[in-house]
């Protein structure tokens, strides 16, 4: 490869003048001289050493993404519908601003404290985390960081993080199947923390307004610790029997669901309403298709792409916390029923 001086050399330059048209700064360079060296350049395919460049300039034009991931939850976390859509959004806005994204997936938050205190990243993405968890990456990495559906965070300066609407989704959908005559709704789920918490609040809040009762046997736990999904929801399957209609946190698990109950022979929505949360491909294209609440993965990712690189340029003048809206889609799982 090629390099600038032996450029100059070629062309009888100096150094600093081929540099200077490599780099735009040719105000003090004669029209033909810039056309020598730019053909020059062609010819001997010249490729600028980035690294040494940035170096220059203390910036990597890295920045860096990092997402923690349950093992037992996600065997393979970009076979998830939803992280695939939000990590190819905001790679995409990442590489048109003019930076190169890293990813490192972990499954414990040791693995991402060293990795990113390794990194010679500009700034970095979050997400998957949550509390004190994020805040131990937060208190090692000192350059600007955008978390995705994290809590609690922003109260630093460094920090600017992009929400949902949770709790209003989750009110949308147990209205839905409430004004769809549903009495008896449970409620899905393999925790109830973070963005889950907040859903499941939008959902009790919606059974309160109709004085509707809950009872713990009602939320439907995935031990997805102790056996795989698929037993999880082969073992749940039979309690659903017990209700009319079911609200899943994903759609992920509203099509796995979905399967376990048909397993049985059973119908939806006939036998069993659903509804999901995301609007992913899972839920376009199942059949039937699902009824699910609309989030905008796309827009989050580049939202959390434009708004670091804003954060790094020192030009970000918007609010610490950034919250999307969202939306019912009616499709084909929620069946209506006389009260």
């Amino acid at each position: 490869m090629i390099t600038i001086k032996e450029l100059a050399e070629i062309l009888n330059l100096s150094t600093t003048t081929v540099s200077n048209v490599i780099h735009g700064k040719t105000k003090e360079v004669s029209k033909a001289t810039i056309e020598r060296v730019q053909e020059a350049l062609t010819k001997y395919e010249y490729v600028p050493n980035i690294s040494a460049s940035n170096l220059a300039r203390n910036k990597s034009k890295i920045i860096g993404v990092a997402l923690l991931a349950r093992p037992d939850k996600y065997p393979n976390l970009l076979t998830d519908p939803f992280i695939s859509e939000l990590v190819s959004s905001l790679e995409r806005t990442i590489r048109e601003n003019g930076y190169f994204m890293m990813i490192y997936i972990a499954d414990e938050i040791g693995g991402i404290i060293q990795q990113i205190a390794s990194w010679n990243a500009d700034g970095v993405v979050l997400f998957g985390l949550m509390g004190s968890t994020w805040k131990k990456v937060g208190e090692r990495y000192k350059k600007p960081i955008v978390s995705i559906d994290c809590f609690d965070v922003t109260e630093r300066e460094n920090v600017v993080n992009i929400g949902l609407q949770d709790e209003e989704g989750a009110y949308l959908a147990a209205r839905h199947l409430i004004e769809n005559g549903h009495r008896r709704i449970a409620f899905l789920s393999d925790n109830l923390h973070g963005v889950d918490r907040e859903r499941f609040r939008g959902f009790r809040r919606a059974l309160e307004e109709e004085e509707l009762s809950f009872h713990d046997e009602d939320f439907l736990q995935l031990l997805i610790s102790e056996k795989s999904a698929e037993e999880c929801f082969r073992d749940l399957a039979p309690r659903c029997e017990e209700y009319t209609a079911v609200f899943c946190v994903s759609d992920l698990y509203a099509v796995q669901l979905a399967n376990a109950i048909r397993a049985l022979g059973k119908s939806i929505p006939e036998d069993l309403s659903i509804i999901g949360f995301d609007d992913n491909m899972l839920s376009r294209f199942y059949r039937p298709a699902i009824t699910t609440i609309r989030q905008d993965m796309e827009m989050k990712g580049v939202l959390a792409g434009s708004i670091l690189v804003q954060m790094i340029e020192e030009r970000y003048e918007g609010e610490k916390e950034v919250m999307l809206p969202v939306s019912l889609i009616e499709r084909d799982t929620v069946k209506k029923i006389s009260c």
